[in-house]
C-alpha cells in the first residue's frame, strides 16, 4: 500500500517536512504569492510543492487531490506533527477494514475538544459531523470514482469560513462510500497558530452554520438548524431561539 499526505498549508517554509514529520510521499498545496512546482526529498521520499497565489482550503485541497497518486491519501494541515509509526498505522487500520473506503483518526491535544475514537465503528448520518479533514484518509480510487471533492464556497478563505470537511464526509456517505473510525492516534496537534477564520460563535459563524445545514440538505436543513442550536446553546450564547434565528437566516440567503 502507497501513502501521500496532502497538506494544506500557507506560505509554508522548506523546513514543512521536517516540521510535520513526513515519513511518506506528500504533495504540499501551498497558498502563497507566487504560481510554481517544484519538488524536493525528505526522509527518501518524494515532496511535491503546489505553489499557487489564490487562497480557499477547498481550492487548496483539491489541488493536491487532483495530483495525488497514492492507494491512500491523509489530508493534512500544517500545524500538526505526525507520529513517527503513522504509516504502519494507517495500513493496518484499511488492512483491518478492507471493505473502508474512508478511515477516520485520532489527533492528539493538549486540552482535547475533538472527539476521541475509543474502538472501530462504522460512521454514518448520526454521527460523521464530528470529524474534521486533518483527521480523515481515503482510498484515492474510491473518491476518484464517486467523483468527490471538497466544496469551494465553504471552508477558511471563502464566504462560508467553516463546514468543508462536513461536506466532503457528506458526499462521501450520498455516494454509498464505507466510512469508518478508528482508535489510532496519528499526529498531534500543534496549536501553535490561530485560526484564520474562526472569530468564535458570533453572527458570522451561525449564519454559516445555517449556510452549511441548507447545503447539506435541502428538505432537513431546519430541522438540522434546530438540533444544532438547541444541543449546543451554552456555546452559541445561551439562548437556542436566539441561534436558529440567525442560522436560518443565514440559510435563507443559499440560492
Amino acid at each position: 500500500m502507497t501513502i501521500q499526505v496532502l497538506v494544506a498549508a500557507m506560505n509554508a517554509e522548506t523546513t514543512l517536512p521536517e516540521k510535520i514529520n513526513l515519513h511518506t510521499d506528500a504533495i504540499i498545496g501551498n497558498q502563497c504569492d507566487r504560481n510554481s512546482v517544484e519538488e524536493s526529498e525528505y526522509d527518501g521520499h518524494t515532496v511535491r510543492w503546489l505553489n499557487f497565489a489564490e487562497r480557499g482550503v477547498g481550492l487548496n485541497r483539491n489541488n493536491a487531490l487532483m495530483r495525488a497518486t497514492a492507494d491512500v491519501c491523509l489530508f493534512a494541515d500544517d500545524d500538526m506533527i505526525y507520529a513517527d509509526d503513522y504509516a504502519e498505522k494507517v495500513e493496518a487500520a484499511f488492512s483491518r477494514h478492507p471493505d473502508a473506503d474512508v478511515l477516520v483518526f485520532n489527533l492528539t491535544e493538549k486540552v482535547p475538544t475533538r472527539y476521541v475514537n475509543r474502538r472501530d465503528r462504522r460512521v454514518g448520518r448520526l454521527n460523521y459531523m464530528r470529524y474534521g479533514t486533518a483527521r480523515i484518509a481515503v482510498r484515492l480510487s474510491s473518491v476518484r470514482d464517486a467523483g468527490i471533492a471538497f466544496h469551494l464556497c465553504f471552508g477558511g478563505g471563502t464566504p462560508h469560513a467553516h463546514g468543508e470537511d462536513n461536506l466532503f464526509l457528506t458526499d462521501c456517505l450520498n455516494k454509498k462510500l464505507k466510512i469508518y473510525a478508528v482508535p489510532e492516534f496519528i499526529a498531534t496537534l500543534t496549536e501553535e497558530r490561530a485560526s484564520t477564520w474562526n472569530a468564535g460563535y458570533d453572527e458570522k459563524y451561525l449564519a454559516d452554520q445555517g449556510c452549511l445545514f441548507r447545503t447539506i440538505s435541502r428538505r432537513w436543513w431546519r430541522l438540522l438548524c434546530l438540533q444544532d442550536a438547541i444541543r449546543h446553546r451554552r456555546t452559541y450564547g445561551g439562548s437556542w431561539r436566539r441561534a436558529y434565528r440567525l442560522m436560518k437566516a443565514g440559510a435563507r440567503t443559499v440560492g
